[in-house]
This record gives structure tokens, sequence and C-alpha cells, in this order.
């Protein structure tokens, strides 16, 4: 893992009117590891991720890429910064085949203006390979496609397009478990490769146990903690995952209705 990180943030504040989504939030993400963004809904993971992603422009704050400070004015601006957002939509269109989905907005063409899909069926099929998912064909249409191997194309593509920092909006989510360690195993491939970064946002205890280096919890906008998985204990991740609240609390409030 690198010595400074890839991507920093620094007391991010976003308000929207007179609500605050983003209390000032400090974040480091490092090249080579996965970072688990964990909270309940209405945590800001959401915002911080748009923010991140170039949707939402800080109120306050700084975002630092390499060192530099950044400005992103749109999304493009943040993917041409090197940040891959995969939303948990997708935005795939079942109908089409796997390569036109990967390349999408991006068609590489011969002389002539003509589609040159051979070389585009060959690089989608190898920039999958790279990550674990053999798709024999990459004429047939998405819609024949596992969730998982859905969710690898769109990190396939992020990463064939620049991607230093992949963004994965709980990409476990509305997943059986077979396709859910398809995920799983595909981010520690990307891990594997020790020149990506990964923001792995979900609500799954055990999945972030499994692939994260380091985990942030987020309530009410704010931080609440972070560390590595050996840094947190046990107690400490279902404390956080319950957004800082004892246990004991919320066993009476329960208790109480």
């Amino acid at each position: 893992m690198a010595d400074q990180p890839f991507l920093r943030c620094e007391k991010l504040v976003k308000r929207f009117g007179p609500f605050t989504a983003l209390g000032g939030v400090d974040l480091d993400v490092y090249s080579g590891e996965v970072h688990a963004l964990l909270g309940d809904n209405g945590a800001g993971k959401s915002t911080l991720i748009k923010t991140l992603a170039g949707v939402h422009a800080p109120t306050e704050g700084q975002i630092y890429i390499e060192g530099a400070p950044v400005t992103f004015r749109t999304p493009r601006d943040a993917s041409n910064a090197g940040i891959g957002t995969v939303y948990q939509d997708l935005a795939v269109n079942p109908l089409m085949s796997v390569t036109r989905n990967f390349f999408m907005g991006r068609e590489l063409t011969n002389s002539f203006g003509v589609l040159n899909m051979k070389q585009m069926d060959e690089i989608t099929h190898d920039e999958m390979l790279k990550i674990g998912i053999d798709i024999s064909d990459p004429s047939q249409a998405v819609g024949t496609m596992s969730g998982g191997q859905r969710q690898t194309l769109a990190i396939a593509r992020a990463i064939h397009f620049g991607a230093k920092v992949l963004i994965l909006d709980e990409p476990t989510s509305a997943l059986g478990q077979k396709q859910q360690m398809e995920v799983l195993k595909t981010m520690m491939r990307v891990r594997a490769r020790g020149d990506i970064a990964i923001i792995f946002i979900t609500h799954n205890e055990i999945h972030s146990k499994l692939v994260a280096d380091r985990m942030t919890f987020l309530a009410l906008g704010q931080v609440i903690g972070s560390g590595t998985k050996a840094e947190l204990e046990g107690e400490d991740i279902r404390r956080l995952m319950a957004g800082g609240a004892e246990m004991a609390d919320l066993e009476q409030e329960l208790a109480a209705i």
C-alpha cells in the first residue's frame, strides 16, 4: 500500500439549504486497498460518494488527488481525475451486447467510421478475464449474464477507461450468495493489482470484514470511527454499525416498544 493516499478528503461539508448532509468528513484512501464505507440509511454515504464523483460540489472542505487539490464541477471532471463510480443500478442496457455496454459512448471505429467490433470484442474479453470472468461470447446480451457478472463488467469498464479509485455503491445488495461471492472475489483481484483503490459502500458487516483493509463508519454526516480490521474489535464494529449508540441503549428502546 502506498505511503501517501491517492485520494484525501479534508473536512468535507455539504449542505442542502438548512440541512447538513456532511458535517466535516475526513477520509484517506490508498492505492491497493479496499476501504469499506459503512453506515445506516441517512448516514451520508450517498452524499459523500456523489461529492467524490463530481455530482455535488462540496459546500466546504477540499478533495486531494495524489496530494494536489482538485475541484470537480462535473462527473466528467472526477472521471478525468481517475475516479470511477459503479452505482447500484449499473447503467447497463440488458438488450445490448456485453461489448456494446463495455464501450457505450466510447466506441472504436475504423478509418471509415464503422464500428470495429472485432477489436472491441477482444478488449472486452481480455479486460473481464483479468478480473476473473471469462466471457466466451462478448456479443451475448448483458441480460443473459448473472448479477455478479454484470458488476464485473461495470468494474472492468471503469478500470479500462482509467479509474484509479473505484467507488462501488452497494455492489453485493440484491444478489444471491453465489453472486455476492463473485463480486467479492472480483474486488480482491482488483486489489491484488496494487495500483487501484476501492471504496466499498456496504451495509454488510460480514462482507466488509472479508475484503476490507480499512473501514470508516458514518452517522448523520459525521465520521464516528475508522481503522483497520485489527484496530477495530468485533464489539467496536457492532457499536459503530449501530451509529455509535451503545447496544444496551438500543435494546432498551426496543424493549419499550
